[in-house]
């Protein structure tokens, strides 16, 4: 897909345990899922260390790329945790105590736990709006088309439920699977004929797959087009028949 309509997004992965590999990377795959249902294509995501320097380069380069950017990871109560002063450097905006996140987690915590390290989770920049968190009540944030969000995965899944509700919908991309048994190589020249019918509308993807039984490719397409999503599909069953899985 390659429509001047698309709505685009990128995503930004923070945390020196993702980049040691100590820690698996599970929020790209789950922002991906739920991004393509609201018809906004992820185009580009990185990992970025803890440094506020590589953040504030990364998020000034891809909010300005982007329709969207969602940033996931160091937003927590320990030094480490330095994405918000990064997002406050990006937009110049000072780095304080957000009223009503300060709030809800006073409440949360009640006076007598509220540490410093819990109030630092409070602190974005000066003209942030919240995403509301259910799970711990430590709000993320988002400035203009930059969404600030956790980096555990379970608390991050239960606040896309909340950021939904903040960002508008557009029409979902569609996706149709079917799976070959053949090499990728053996059907590379028919496929790209068959991607370039249809340039611009439907995304034409190969994945090989193997398991204990035998092994083959999986061709999938995505488009917003309905029509000729399922028009693609039924050119490609055609022109590889004789291979399809049963």
């Amino acid at each position: 897909m390659n429509n001047n309509k698309d709505i685009t997004s990128s995503i930004i992965i923070i945390g020196n345990e993702i980049l040691s590999g100590r820690t698996p990377d599970k929020n790209t795959s789950a922002l991906a899922k739920w991004l393509n249902k609201k018809g906004i294509l992820v185009k580009e995501v990185r990992i970025v260390e803890d440094n506020i320097n590589e953040i504030v380069y990364h998020v000034k380069y891809l909010k300005d790329k982007f329709n969207y950017v969602f940033t996931t990871g160091g937003i927590g109560p320990t030094h480490d945790d330095i994405t918000a002063e990064a997002i406050s450097v990006v937009f110049d905006q000072n780095y304080v105590y957000h009223k009503k996140a300060y709030q809800i987690l006073e409440d949360f915590y009640d006076k007598k736990n509220f540490n410093d390290g819990r109030k630092k989770m409070a602190k974005m920049p000066e003209k942030a709006k919240l995403i509301p968190n259910p799970k711990t009540f430590a709000a993320g944030f988002y400035v203009e088309n930059v969404y600030v969000l956790p980096g555990v995965p379970e608390i991050l899944n239960a606040m896309i439920n909340e950021l939904d509700k903040i960002i508008p919908n557009s029409t979902e991309i569609l996706s149709i699977s079917c799976d070959l048994i053949t090499k990728e190589s053996e059907i590379a020249d028919e496929l790209k004929n068959i991607q370039k019918s249809f340039e611009k509308v439907v995304d034409i993807g190969s994945y090989p797959f193997f398991n204990n039984l035998q092994s083959g490719t999986s061709i999938v397409m995505r488009s917003k087009n309905q029509k000729k999503l399922l028009e693609c599909e039924k050119i490609i069953r055609k022109s590889f028949s004789n291979l399809l899985k049963k």
